[in-house]
């Protein structure tokens, strides 16, 4: 059993209903081209350091598929039911909020937008 997040590097006029559409079209493989988001880029680099990606099938992953899902502008992620995954969201979260992304979780059709200000 596992579940799906996605960070999504959006402007903010983000809500749920572009995040969605983003998540979809992303999710599609419909990938925009060009430069990468510099917070795409750092996000998953401190996440895949704390949970690697590479080898697939390391001991206590919380990853259900390798490596995970990037694009310039997002970055989907498959994880477990396990406690390894809660401290993958808690810090998905962490990393999200700290580079400014939106948390679109598809199973519930929610959307985290950071705060703005």
């Amino acid at each position: 059993m596992s579940f799906d997040l996605a960070v999504l590097a959006m402007d903010d006029a983000a809500d749920a209903a572009t995040a969605r559409a983003m998540f979809e079209r992303c999710a599609s493989g419909a990938h925009d081209e060009g430069e990468l988001d510099e917070r795409i880029v750092g996000f998953y680099e401190r996440v895949r350091s704390r949970f690697p990606d590479h080898p697939p099938g390391a001991a206590g992953s919380p990853w259900m598929s390798t490596p995970l899902a990037v694009g310039i502008d997002h970055v989907i992620m498959s994880l477990s039911f396990s406690p390894m995954s809660d401290a993958a969201v808690e810090a998905i979260e962490g990393l999200a909020a700290e580079f400014r992304l939106v948390i679109w979780d598809p199973q519930a059709q929610a959307a985290s937008v950071p705060r703005r200000g």
